[in-house]
């Protein structure tokens, strides 16, 4: 993938978590979703974490129920979902990071996969680095091993994974490494857990001086024990500074209705901040360096 212009439109989808009886069911829906993207100028959609959990619908309900049945059942689906979306993105020339999946590793570990996908259809992958205590303690999902900048025609991006934008490290190595734009694809089952995500975007957006997408879940799948509620708002953040909105939103959705939020980033603009904004977070972030290497002292009052 290669780097494009500076002005880039994107899509961050509110994505609901649909049962199907056929791969052709969800491949209508896909190609839905995609042509009504790009056919609003969209260049780079990014769809949630875990949505690619809808193709468990497809197996028989014994092993749909199962929490670690689902994980085996869905590894024959993955490839026809994700050949679905690679043919997509060529049509359409859009960059795509697709619905993130259990996907099993050779090792036969399971992690958290999101692949995205360039208009010629090269792809890469990013796994979820930290994992939640459903992952980790209930549902046996591993964490991955490394981040990634991928170069793009929409940009240089990074993707943080739902739980990872809550770590503020994370997107510093991703912004350290060029990454212009965050990417934060999300699936949370409470309003606490979706304002934990939202404020940690909005957070980074901030810290780092760059744009986030929120791409979330949405609605009901009650069929499945792993996305039986999806809670989340699709936004497109950028730093409070000159220019942009007080609040950093750029756009965010009103209700729970699934769709797009749409926005047109100049991310030159964004970046020009480094140098001309009212702050200097991702410059000064090294002065955080001095107090920490001193210590803290404990003071007594009364």
């Amino acid at each position: 993938m290669s780097a494009g212009s500076p002005t880039v439109n994107v899509a961050s989808a509110q994505y609901p978590i649909d049962a199907f009886h056929s791969l052709d069911e969800f491949r209508a829906k896909a190609s839905r979703w995609v042509h009504e993207a790009a056919s609003r100028g969209a260049q780079l959609l990014v769809f949630p974490e875990y949505g690619g959990m809808e193709l468990t619908s497809l197996l028989p309900e014994a092993m749909r129920d199962d929490l670690d049945a689902q994980l085996h059942g869905l590894q024959p689906l993955r490839d026809a979902a994700l050949t679905t979306w690679q043919a997509l993105a060529r049509a359409h020339g859009v960059t795509l990071l697709a619905p993130s999946m259990p996907w099993q590793r050779e090792d036969g570990c399971f992690v958290n996969r999101a692949w995205l996908i360039g208009p010629d259809g090269e792809m890469d992958y990013q796994d979820k680095m930290i994992m939640t205590r459903f992952e980790n303690d209930t549902w046996g999902i591993s964490p991955g091993s490394e981040l990634k900048v991928f170069d793009t025609q929409a940009g240089r991006l990074g993707v943080l994974i739902c739980y990872d934008s809550e770590f503020p490290l994370l997107a510093r190595r991703l912004v350290e490494a060029g990454a212009e734009l965050l990417l934060v694809p999300s699936c949370t089952d409470t309003q606490a857990g979706y304002h934990r995500v939202q404020l940690s975007s909005q957070a980074r957006a901030i810290e780092q001086q760059v744009a986030v997408l929120h791409a979330p879940t949405v609605g009901e799948a009650l069929w499945s024990p792993a996305v039986d509620i999806n809670i989340g708002r699709a936004a497109v953040y950028a730093p409070c500074d000159h220019g942009f909105p007080a609040d950093g939103v750029l756009t965010k959705a009103e209700d729970a209705t699934p769709g797009w939020q749409f926005a047109r980033l100049d991310l030159a603009r964004i970046a020009a901040l480094r140098e001309s904004g009212q702050v200097n977070n991702h410059a000064d972030w090294a002065l955080q360096a001095g107090p920490l290497a001193a210590g803290i002292d404990t003071v007594t009052l009364g």
